[in-house]
């Protein structure tokens, strides 16, 4: 699903052409394409950790993680079918084989189709804070979209979330608090401030949007959550006593 940064507010800049002779079967989904029950295999050719991104956008975090990361397969879910389109032409463009995007609503992808503890990380990355008290309901990150990431997370697995909005994030922290027993919120580092600003060159700046609010010296509220291992059963509580 795409989710909206609240940089849209500003507007955006019209997308770059797709090279037509680009091949985007490789990276680009469709719900029906997706394997019933759920096999990574079938998408990616391989059984690996998975990382999903809700909101791709443009695709830069989709391909910077996929390059730095070879043996971690990404899957970008994104509702925008023309946004979906750009960033898997990234994705093939630069031959990734990790990475693919899905055009869909991600909260039915995550209800429909991702089993449970199936995923190694979940990345929410300035999603639409949608201002208006009316509309708030539509937010990504609400109770039922928060608890089914922690079911499909894996033991040990994180949830990355970043936001530009105060209230929003503080919210979602709550949220996370009151309705799930992940861990955190995490103490994610600022980024090197003396490092430059170049949208590509380093993970520090996941999306476009947090590389303008970066130039721009907005402030970018960070959390991280991990999902509790699993405990190994002593012989006692095996045993029901």
């Amino acid at each position: 699903m795409r989710v909206m940064a609240s940089g849209d507010l500003m507007g955006r800049r019209a997308l770059r052409k797709i090279d037509p002779s680009l091949d985007l079967s490789r990276h680009l989904l469709t719900p029906g394409q997706l394997p019933r029950p759920w096999d990574a295999r079938a998408v990616f050719g391989r059984l690996g950790p998975l990382e999903v991104d809700v909101g791709s956008g443009k695709g830069l975090f989709l391909r910077t993680a996929a390059a730095a990361q070879p043996g971690v397969d990404f899957l970008g879910i994104e509702i925008s079918r023309k946004y979906a389109r750009f960033a898997a032409a990234g994705l093939a463009q630069r031959e990734l084989p990790n990475a693919r995007v899905l055009a869909a609503d991600a909260l039915r992808v995550f209800q429909e189709v991702l089993p449970d503890d199936s995923l190694a990380a979940v990345h929410v990355y300035f999603p639409d804070p949608w201002w208006k008290k009316r509309h708030k309901k539509r937010r990504i990150m609400r109770q039922a979209f928060v608890e089914r990431i922690e079911q499909t997370l894996q033991p040990g697995g994180t949830l990355h979330f970043w936001s530009d909005v105060l209230e929003y994030f503080q919210v979602t922290l709550d949220l996370v608090a009151a309705h799930t027993r992940l861990v955190g919120p995490i103490e994610v580092p600022e980024p090197d401030s003396d490092r430059r600003l170049v949208a590509a060159d380093d993970m520090a700046y996941r999306t476009h949007f947090e590389r303008r609010m970066r130039l721009g010296q907005e402030p970018v509220f960070r959390a991280q959550f991990r999902k509790r291992p699993n405990l190994p059963v002593g012989p006692a509580e095996a045993a029901g006593t």
